[in-house]
C-alpha cells in the first residue's frame, strides 16, 4: 500500500529498530511507496512512511540489469574515497543540503527471507544507500 511521507524532523531523527521477518508488508509498503515517487525519489527508509525499522529501499542501478532492491539491517561495514557532494530528501523541506559520502561502500544486510548477504557498491547506489542507512540512524542531512 503506498504510505503518506512523514516530515517530523523529531520522528526522523530517532533510530530505528532491527527489523525481523514480520515486518515484510512494512518492506512491500516502503517499495510501493517508493515507486509511486519514482519521478523524484530513488530511495526511502522506513520511518518516511512512519515505521521505525531498519528497512531500505532504493533503486539499485549496480547490476547487469537495474531494479528495485530491499534491505533488512543494512550495515555499512567498510567505505572507501571519501567526497563531498549536495542530497535532497523527501522527507525534509528545502533545498539539497552539503553531507560526506564515500564512493565504495560494502553493506552488511538481510534479504526479505532474512538471508545475510554482503555485497559492494558504487557510484550512485553506494551514495543512495549511505542516505538510506542514515535515516536508519537518525541522522537527517
Amino acid at each position: 500500500m503506498i504510505k503518506e511521507l512523514i516530515h517530523d524532523p523529531i520522528f526522523l531523527a530517532m533510530i530505528s529498530e532491527p527489523a525481523t521477518e514480520a515486518d515484510i508488508e512494512t518492506a512491500n509498503d516502503l517499495l510501493e511507496t517508493l515507486m509511486a515517487h519514482n519521478e523524484t525519489c530513488v530511495g526511502m527508509a522506513a520511518n518516511m512512511i512512519g515505521i521505525k525499522k531498519r528497512i531500505i529501499a532504493f533503486y539499485d542501478e549496480s547490476g547487469k540489469k537495474p531494479c528495485y532492491t530491499v534491505m533488512f539491517n543494512p550495515e555499512i561495514i567498510k567505505k572507501a574515497d571519501a567526497y563531498e557532494t549536495e542530497e535532497s530528501c523527501l522527507s525534509l523541506l528545502g533545498g539539497p543540503r552539503k553531507t560526506k559520502r564515500y564512493k565504495t561502500v560494502k553493506v552488511q544486510y538481510q534479504t526479505p527471507q532474512m538471508q545475510t548477504r554482503i555485497k559492494n557498491f558504487t557510484g550512485f547506489t553506494a551514495q543512495i544507500i549511505q542516505h538510506e542507512i542514515d535515516h536508519c540512524n537518525g541522522i537527517l542531512i
